[in-house]
């Protein structure tokens, strides 16, 4: 980066509490920029206009796959070991892996069997929202945010009760970037993880049952070339996916409503509005706030800049998601927003497979707890909450709220 390329910080904790203003520069003065991770210590190109975003999302120039980098490329260096084990997924694959990886559990997922969901996503909220209502506070993320979607996605896999709570802390771990640049404690995280799931799998040949891990281990043995890697990869991104993106739209989405009370009041006034408020959310303050990595297997120009070989590239969705040439008065809160073509779940074949599902975790509890909370305000200054480090995941470290 060249000593006359602007600064910007993504990654320091006043722009980690409101990144939007960041990214208005950037999208003005250095649209496609490379920085340097202060965590990972490796450059990172970040594409922050939305017709560059959706561009870089569908270039298949960029690979998924790290294995296919020079082995100079200090990301092929950081990927051994355990964190390999739990990294061989459809997000981290080109065709035609990608497509045979994301066909075998894309059964699941769709519109169909996330309706069939719709009852029991409902009942678990109602028993959540029941175990703090006498309490008349809690933490939103902690006590609904959080166990609603890892209760879901864990039944959907076979996953235990009672081993939930654990899969939190190894997210949190894994996905959460090293502040001192120590990746022991991600390695003996993915090490942990991969342990557990053997022991699973093990039980489930043995003992099958009506679960999604049952149903791949069949698919794997009926020559669907899942190799064991890339299953026990396959569901530590289903299992974080399917929790990570619905705890931040939940958790961000209530925190949008509580800073704008008069849309707050219409969609308590209107709830069959819910649908667009959910997409509004995911737009104002999406769960997930870059791309996961793309790299360049050689040097390729991309909107007039050439990226090295090796070089990671990445696009903003917030920033994108804020974009006024796409969308009116972006930095206004608005959930009858139309149209609202965010891409806040990405864009092609890499687009999130869980889209519905998330969405239907979302509309059936911010309504249910806006319904069974009427007086729900924030608990603390809003100047006060501290939001989680790192440029990839979006989301508050807590949420204290009083009813």
């Amino acid at each position: 980066m060249s000593s006359s390329t602007p600064r910007y910080d993504l990654w320091a904790q006043e722009t980690r509490a409101n990144p939007v203003p960041v990214y208005a520069r950037m999208r003005q003065e250095a649209p496609l920029v490379r920085l340097v991770d202060p965590y990972y210590k490796i450059p990172v190109w970040v594409a922050t206009r939305y017709k560059d975003a959706v561009e870089l999302m569908r270039d298949s120039r960029f690979t998924k796959d790290v294995r296919k980098l020079p082995d100079s490329s200090p990301s092929k260096q950081m990927r051994s070991g355990s964190f390999d084990a739990i990294s061989q997924h459809m997000l981290s694959a080109d065709p035609p892996d990608h497509t045979r990886l994301r066909t075998l559990v894309s059964k699941a997922f769709t519109p169909r069997r996330v309706e069939e969901l719709r009852s029991r996503v409902t009942a678990i909220a109602h028993r959540l929202l029941d175990a703090v209502q006498p309490s008349g506070s809690m933490d939103l993320l902690d006590a609904f945010a959080f166990p609603l979607p890892v209760t879901v996605i864990a039944e959907m896999l076979g996953v235990p009760q009672e081993d939930q709570e654990q899969f939190r802390e190894w997210t949190n771990i894994v996905i959460n970037p090293p502040t001192d640049g120590n990746m022991k404690p991600i390695e003996a995280a993915g090490m942990q993880f991969v342990q557990y799931f053997q022991g699973l799998m093990a039980r489930r040949r043995s003992e099958p049952r009506d679960d999604l891990l049952s149903a791949l281990l069949t698919a794997e043995e009926q020559g669907d070339r899942l190799s064991p890697i890339e299953l026990i990869s396959m569901l530590f991104l289903l299992l974080v996916a399917g929790h990570e993106t619905t705890v931040n739209l939940i958790g961000n989405g209530v925190w949008a409503l509580l800073q704008h009370p008069e849309q707050l009041e219409r969609l308590r006034a209107n709830p069959a509005l819910i649908d667009s408020a959910v997409e509004e959310m995911l737009r104002y303050r999406g769960p997930v706030e870059t791309t996961t990595q793309r790299w360049a297997p050689q040097d390729l120009e991309f909107r007039g800049q050439v990226i090295p070989a090796g070089e990671t590239v990445v696009a903003s969705l917030l920033a994108a998601d804020h974009d006024p040439e796409q969308f009116a008065e972006p930095e206004r809160f608005d959930i009858t927003r139309e149209p609202n073509r965010h891409i806040a779940f990405g864009f092609g074949i890499h687009f999130c497979l869980g889209a519905p599902l998330a969405r239907l975790e979302g509309t059936i509890a911010i309504n249910l707890l806006l319904k069974r909370m009427p007086r729900l305000r924030l608990a603390e200054d809003p100047a006060r909450l501290r939001w989680r480090d790192g440029i990839l995941v979006n989301g508050l470290q807590r949420l204290p709220v009083a009813f």
